[in-house]
């Protein structure tokens, strides 16, 4: 009895809470102490332009705590690129081990949303990428917990720039 208590706390349990990943990769031949200026170049923006001004607000403001300036002719070029993908999700809510068991249990499909940032950098010399940083995390229906989630993926993905060199 106590084995389908159990199955049946977890049935009703909410959904786990995706956790934000973030990663960066580099050019280890890259000379990051040379960049001191960016400019903005086209990637592909977030479908809402408001949440597209605050993903370059956050990365704006990122580059200028690491000495960076705008400047109409930089070191390096910054795109940003915004994807967002629905997954489908079984909720099965109930007790007990369904009719054949005595319990009453049922199920839905929900979905949920995941959005993944990438900023690149881009030397202007050599047009070649340099740096990426990359986050995914499930959205929110609000904007203000995107936003939340986004200016603290930015600023985990710089916390790495520049890069260590081993």
């Amino acid at each position: 009895m106590r084995k389908w208590i159990i199955v049946g706390a977890l049935l009703v349990a909410p959904a786990p809470a995706f956790a934000q990943k973030v990663n960066v990769d580099f050019d280890h031949s890259a000379s990051f102490a040379q960049f001191r200026t960016y400019a903005w170049t086209a990637g592909t923006p977030a479908e809402n332009p408001l949440a597209e001004n605050r993903i370059r607000a956050a990365v704006g403001s990122q580059l200028a705590a690491h000495g960076f300036t705008l400047s109409p002719s930089p070191d390096v070029f910054v795109a940003t690129i915004v994807v967002t993908q629905e997954h489908p999700e079984l909720v099965a809510n109930g007790f007990g081990g369904g009719l054949m068991l005595g319990g009453y249990a049922t199920a839905s499909v929900q979905t949920y949303e995941t959005g993944t940032l990438i900023v690149d950098l881009y030397d202007r010399g050599t047009k070649q990428l340099v740096w990426r940083g990359t986050s995914t995390a499930a959205l929110s229906d609000k904007p203000d917990k995107n936003t939340a989630k986004m200016n603290k993926a930015v600023a985990k993905m710089f916390e790495q720039y520049p890069p260590t060199q081993k």
